[in-house]
């Protein structure tokens, strides 16, 4: 099913890609406020520090009513289109979030990502979409290899693959997701997102293990002080601790749903 979102031409978008790929330095990273829908993107997109706009399908799943689990492919697309048209009207490289592929789907959704959303990189997650469990190492490492080898063929060379490693989200341990990611990297990818689980904290030394870990190819979501988190991370501290990527998943979304809730409280009086 075609967005219907006005895609630059392939030579257009493989340049775009390797400026958004350059982004990614470690010491100095990228940084993306990943939207929701077209008015979060241009409202990201407007700000002098934004290079690209990114998604979360998390937030938009939650924009529809549904969860990250259960949204489509389609639904996925549909929401995209508007960000990505946003995007395009910007200039800016986009990067769509596409969960594990949606498994033996992932060579067509690389093509749609690239033809019909115009995007010059996936968020790529290593735990199965529809019920969470891991994928096998190698199973997860062809993936990686299997989604850059599409971008290739389509004459996009520098496409971006931010694989995500689940394994320390899962109980496992952070070693083992730095092990993996350093696989995805071999296979491809650009940099290494690995998950961390809402009920530990992240504390600098542990950041800087999965940093260095991964030679700077990582991209951490930055953490605002909780019950959980005692000292807050900053965008500022992953530059410090030389990731190249920082992201910050639904957080923008959470951020309008308080402010939202806040606003209409105040409507009734609350």
């Amino acid at each position: 099913m075609a967005t219907g979102v006005p895609v630059p031409s392939i030579t257009a978008l493989a340049a775009q890609a390797t400026t958004f790929k350059s982004l990614h330095t470690p010491g100095k990273p990228i940084l993306l406020a990943n939207a929701f829908d077209a008015t979060s993107a241009r409202i990201i997109g407007s700000l002098p520090g934004c290079r690209a706009l990114a998604s979360a399908s998390y937030a938009l799943a939650k924009s529809i009513g549904t969860t990250d689990e259960q949204l489509t492919l389609e639904q996925n697309f549909t929401l995209l289109a508007p960000i990505a048209a946003v995007a395009h009207e910007l200039g800016l490289p986009l990067t769509v979030d596409i969960q594990d592929g949606y498994g033996d789907q992932l060579e067509n959704v690389i093509r749609r990502v690239i033809t019909e959303l115009g995007a010059v990189g996936v968020n790529l997650e290593d735990s199965h979409h529809e019920d969470g469990r891991i994928m096998e190492e190698g199973e997860a490492v062809g993936r990686v290899a299997r989604a850059v080898g599409v971008a290739r063929e389509l004459g996009v060379p520098d496409f971006v693959i931010n694989a995500r490693s689940d394994t320390f989200l899962m109980g496992g341990d952070l070693e083992e997701s730095i092990r993996r990611g350093r696989k995805y990297l071999e296979a491809g990818a650009t940099t290494v997102y690995v998950f961390w689980p809402p009920s530990k904290e992240m504390v600098e030394a542990d950041v800087k293990r999965v940093v260095d870990g991964l030679n700077g190819r990582a991209n951490i979501q930055p953490r605002k002080v909780s019950q959980v988190q005692t000292k807050a991370l900053t965008s500022a501290d992953v530059a410090r601790l030389g990731a190249a990527r920082v992201s910050v998943g639904p957080q923008l979304f959470h951020a309008a749903a308080a402010a939202i809730t806040a606003a209409a409280n105040e409507v009734f009086g609350l």
